[in-house]
């Protein structure tokens, strides 16, 4: 066993880059699908679960343009909410999962596979799943695929079970786009949380309250491109 021995007591300087932050980056990458514009993102880090993200995008349509920390989406040409033919690109990552509230929200509709990642104990997508119901959408899952399906998404009242970073941005996504006022309460208060809210406020989305237990999301009609750059990771700060 090595043995790690360290000696404190020394004055510590410099500086350190820090890179955009992870979970929020790829809620945010989820919501550029809820609408057929441009988008320019800033402060965007090079690691697998982007690259397999972008991977799924550019497979449905979408034109990525990824240099340095800036990445530039064209979602003109995306028109596609089925991803059952892409099992294992979406069984790759745990945020795959997020491609359900944006596909929902803008289509009204989602077949996309169980999420994949890392398999730290039970990670349940149950809280999702109730969101989704709560807003209107049938949700049934056959061979690994999770199926919605919804006439018009109606904005309503979620209490969460649990806290979960997951399913707050999840809802978040779906919900934007819904008719009348959506609230979640035992929402997830993570500044990626906030992140991604601000990032679907400069798409044209009213949401209120992120970074509280109690979340307000008043439905818009249609939301539009933006730049946005995204916040550094607390984690890698750390």
């Amino acid at each position: 066993m090595e043995t790690y021995k360290i000696e404190g007591g020394n004055k510590l300087s410099g500086e350190v880059a820090i890179t955009g932050a992870k979970n929020a980056v790829l809620g945010i990458l989820a919501g550029v699908l809820l609408c057929q514009d441009k988008f320019r993102i800033e402060n965007v880090p090079h690691i697998n679960d982007v690259e397999k993200f972008l991977n799924i995008l550019e497979k449905i349509g979408a034109k990525i343009n990824f240099e340095g920390d800036i990445l530039e989406i064209d979602t003109t040409g995306v028109n596609e909410y089925d991803l059952s033919e892409l099992v294992y690109e979406c069984s790759e990552m745990r945020a795959s999962y997020y491609l359900l509230g944006a596909f929902l929200g803008r289509f009204k509709k989602a077949i996309v596979p169980m999420p994949g990642g890392c398999t730290i104990g039970l990670r349940p997508i149950d809280q999702h799943l109730k969101g989704f119901r709560s807003l209107g959408a049938k949700v049934s899952d056959r061979n690994g695929l999770v199926f919605l399906d919804c006439d018009h998404l109606k904005g309503d009242t979620i209490n969460l079970d649990v806290i979960t970073v997951g399913a707050t941005i999840n809802i978040m996504l779906a919900a934007v786009l819904a008719e009348g006022r959506t609230v979640i309460h035992n929402a997830a208060k993570e500044p990626h949380v906030v992140d991604v809210a601000n990032f679907l406020n400069l798409m044209g989305a009213n949401i209120k309250g992120a970074g509280t237990d109690t979340i307000v999301i008043n439905g818009v009609s249609k939301l539009h491109g933006c730049d946005y750059s995204v916040i550094p990771d607390q984690i890698t700060t750390g």
